[in-house]
């Protein structure tokens, strides 16, 4: 691997930067674990923005020292660098995105994922993306630019490349002083720990949502209103698997709302004007399929938790809230980090207990 310069989108730029063999990954692993590197950091790029099924399209690597990057489109076998990444310690920023790729590719996570991010918002740091960590420990500033490129094309521009590489360089040197910030705080085991549950979520958190369609904002439609949307909304998957582009550039899912919104009103639907007849007669044909539903046949709306908002359940809350409040200004954190609304009213309603919902250490730090 190079520790320098920009990695060129040349096919026959030096194969230690441009991993794109299977091969070279194996080859890759194989330097890493004769060095005995068990701590690497990590990013994914993926073409969520440019395609129907989303697909993990680069994976950026470093050990610290060096930096590398691996071309899953062309290395059609990762499972070697999967096993050592599951065996290690690998650092991420803002982690859940990754740890879900890597999940849903590979079926793994590594062992232990410290997230910079979540170091930085429990020290306080109220601008926590990774530019504004880049700038604030190293006075660098990264370029954004690339930010919502086509990852899926080859060869990648040198700026998407170098906008890459920037993803992982810093991130274990940032890594480091974030620990060593945290420990002079007291702080450290709450980053193991809210990086473990974070982790955890990801493992246990289920990708198959049996009625994907149930978009937010759903909640406010009721019988009828409910089965136009479904149609719409499986009308819309249809059109952008055809098309092979994210679902939104057919129609928003405010678009689909709205239109509900409209057929309800008794009103009709201006659709944008570059839809194609066999796409409007395909939408036409959703709306005949929702009006044609039997009532019976219409989803019902999910029961949401409907709390007591009496007076004692308000005075609970309200006292977990102030008491929250009064401990991250204290620590100089966001109270959020320490508990969300719904978290407190939860159990301000005995709904939950505290070690349900909350973690050793912000039990510790609210005194529940």
């Amino acid at each position: 691997m190079k520790s320098s310069g920009n990695p060129s989108p040349d096919p026959q730029c030096a194969d230690d930067v441009w991993i794109a063999t299977t091969a070279g990954v194996a080859k890759l692993v194989s330097k890493l674990e004769a060095n005995n590197t068990s701590v690497v950091a990590i990013d994914t790029e993926a073409d969520s923005l440019h395609r129907y099924r989303e697909s993990l399209c680069l994976i950026q690597f470093t050990d610290g020292k060096d930096h590398c990057l691996v071309d899953p489109l062309g290395a059609n076998d990762l499972s070697v660098l999967a096993a050592f990444l599951e065996k290690s310690t690998v650092w991420m920023h803002g982690a859940d995105y990754d740890m879900t790729m890597l999940k849903r590719e590979f079926g793994i996570l590594p062992r232990q994922v410290p997230d910079t991010q979540i170091g930085a918002r429990l020290l306080g740091l109220r601008q926590f993306g990774l530019a504004n960590l880049v700038e604030h420990y190293f006075g660098e500033a990264l370029s954004k630019s690339s930010q919502k490129a086509d990852w899926g094309k080859r060869p990648l521009t040198p700026k998407m490349l170098e906008y890459a590489i920037n993803d992982v360089r810093f991130l274990l040197p940032m890594g480091e002083m974030i620990v060593s910030e945290l420990k002079e705080k007291s702080r450290y085991e709450w980053f193991i720990e809210s990086c473990d549950a974070a982790r955890e979520k990801v493992i246990q958190r289920d990708d198959s949502r049996e009625e994907p369609w149930r978009i937010s904002g759903s909640g406010k439609l009721e019988g009828q209103g409910l089965a136009m949307l479904r149609e719409l909304w499986q009308w819309r998957d249809y059109e952008a698997s055809c098309w092979d582009r994210p679902s939104f550039m057919v129609a928003t899912n405010r678009q689909l709302l709205e239109w509900c919104e409209l057929l309800l009103d008794g009103k009709s639907i201006k659709l944008p004007g570059h839809f194609r007849a066999e796409r409007r007669e395909r939408f036409d044909a959703a709306l005949v399929a929702g009006r044609a539903l039997a009532k019976e046949d219409w989803p019902l709306k999910p029961r949401g938790i409907r709390r007591r908002r009496d007076q004692s359940f308000e005075e609970k809350y309200q006292k977990l809230a102030n008491r929250r409040d009064k401990v991250a200004s204290d620590l100089g954190i966001d109270p959020s980090i320490i508990a969300s609304r719904s978290v407190l009213e939860g159990i301000a309603d005995a709904e939950t207990s505290p070690e349900q919902v909350l973690l050793r250490w912000q039990r510790e730090v609210l005194g529940i």
